[in-house]
């Protein structure tokens, strides 16, 4: 299995803007995924931190696994409710096994796992026996994490575990080397690597043997097709939305850098010198994929743009119309998008006789009663045979739904983001 590292926040410990900024470091040097926990019991730090990881989820774009105090099966509801990837279930907060199961069935069992910890009073691992992982797999658990181990005595228990392990702790390089080079163990989680590239720990981990999750070029750069310069061009697209929003160029030390770094890193033809895109402004794009066209002559790169692409300050670099003839774009999420915001701005800024502001201002009760009317007519409308109807009353439905999904505070991206991690299940 290839093997992953994900870096751990302390939300107990550290302010939220340092979370926030911790997070964000992680994503940019090439984390595969982030392991963040707060185990105060006290009911208003694990609303507070919910809230928090709500927020930080809309801002940093990888997976996250988050650990909060789990008594039920609301718990696990309301921490995956913020978006993350998975929630990590203490074993020893004893969640009763009827509510682990439910919590597997309705979310999926990648999303659920169960963290074991040494145990205070034997100073061994919590009844963490084989029998116990085997029940634990037989329910639908897909990982366990073990938390502060002495490699010696975990490794029997690591190797004889029905189910993957990850391993959290601060370790060393030397412990990161030895556990995951252990056949069991998917990866680790540790704050060793905080402020360094994890790109390229990971590339040099690959030459101890372990397959770790790198870019990895599908054909090599020789077979490129270049222009007379030794060049070839990159076309830069913002991978969520398909927008381009630069067009550079990349020599074989570029390509390779890129790849090696997971920062978009080009050749300068005014410069004869290697730039990497953000080095100046802090607007770093991160690899997402890179694609080749049928030539071989041309490379799409689908990035994570951080601020502007354009040295003008511009989203995109593509700004300025040279002509156009009027159309419809009928980008379903471009247009869900655009709808929602123009419905979002009338809401912070309200326009006289606007139905929006209307039903801003009658509150929840009316967007409510609005919605549960045009659901009903989508209803009526699917049983006539003619689709033209019932086209009309989704469209209908769908605008009330984004009014109530404004006031609410949610956007289309927490939905895309939540039926992405359905399909996961």
């Amino acid at each position: 299995m290839k093997k992953s590292i994900f870096a751990y926040i302390n939300a107990e410990t550290e302010f939220t803007a340092n979370v926030s900024e911790k997070a964000m470091s992680y994503e940019q040097n090439g984390a595969d995924g982030l392991y963040i926990y707060n185990f105060d019991p006290s009911e208003q730090a694990q609303q507070s931190f919910l809230e928090d990881t709500r927020k930080l989820l809309k801002e940093v774009d990888l997976p996250v696994y988050i650990g909060c105090v789990v008594k039920r099966f609301e718990d696990v509801k309301k921490a995956l409710y913020t978006g993350a990837d998975a929630v990590v279930v203490k074993y020893s907060a004893k969640l009763p096994k009827e509510e682990l199961v439910k919590a597997v069935e309705r979310f999926g069992r990648e999303r659920i796992l169960v963290e074991f910890n040494t145990d205070p009073e034997t100073n061994d691992y919590e009844c963490a026996e084989p029998s116990l992982l085997q029940e634990l797999k037989e329910i639908g658990i897909f990982k366990l994490v073990f938390k502060h181990v002495t490699i010696e005595r975990v490794k029997t228990l690591i190797a004889e575990s029905p189910l993957p392990v990850m391993i959290r702790d601060s370790l060393t390089r030397n412990d990161i080397e030895s556990l995951l080079s252990l056949e069991n163990v998917s990866g680790i989680c540790t704050n060793y690597y905080v402020g360094k590239n994890i790109m390229k720990v990971k590339h040099s981990l690959r030459e101890f043997g372990i397959d770790t999750k790198c870019l990895d070029s599908a054909i090599d750069f020789s077979e490129f097709k270049l222009l007379s310069d030794g060049l070839i061009p990159v076309v830069v697209q913002d991978y969520k939305t398909d927008e381009v929003l630069m067009v550079a160029y990349m020599n074989e030390e570029a390509y390779k850098l890129t790849v090696t770094t997971g920062r978009m890193t080009y050749y300068s033809r005014s410069r004869n010198e290697i730039w990497i895109k953000g080095d100046t402004s802090g607007h770093y794009q991160f690899v997402k994929e890179l694609r080749i066209d049928c030539d071989n002559d041309t490379i799409l790169a689908k990035v994570h743009q951080l601020g502007a692409a354009c040295h003008t300050g511009n989203r995109s670099c593509f700004y300025r119309v040279l002509c156009k003839k009027d159309y419809n774009a009928y980008n379903p999420l471009t247009v869900l998008t655009e709808d929602y915001a123009l419905i979002a701005d009338r809401k912070q800024n309200p326009k006289e006789g606007s139905y929006t502001n209307y039903l801003f201002d009658k509150g929840i009760d009316k967007i409510l009663k609005k919605c549960g009317e045009e659901s009903a007519e989508i209803l009526i409308a699917a049983k006539n045979p003619d689709n033209e109807e019932l086209k009309y009353e989704i469209a209908d439905y769908l605008y009330h739904l984004m009014v109530l999904m404004a006031e609410r505070g949610i956007d289309w991206e927490d939905i895309v983001k939540e039926l992405a991690n359905r399909r996961k299940s």
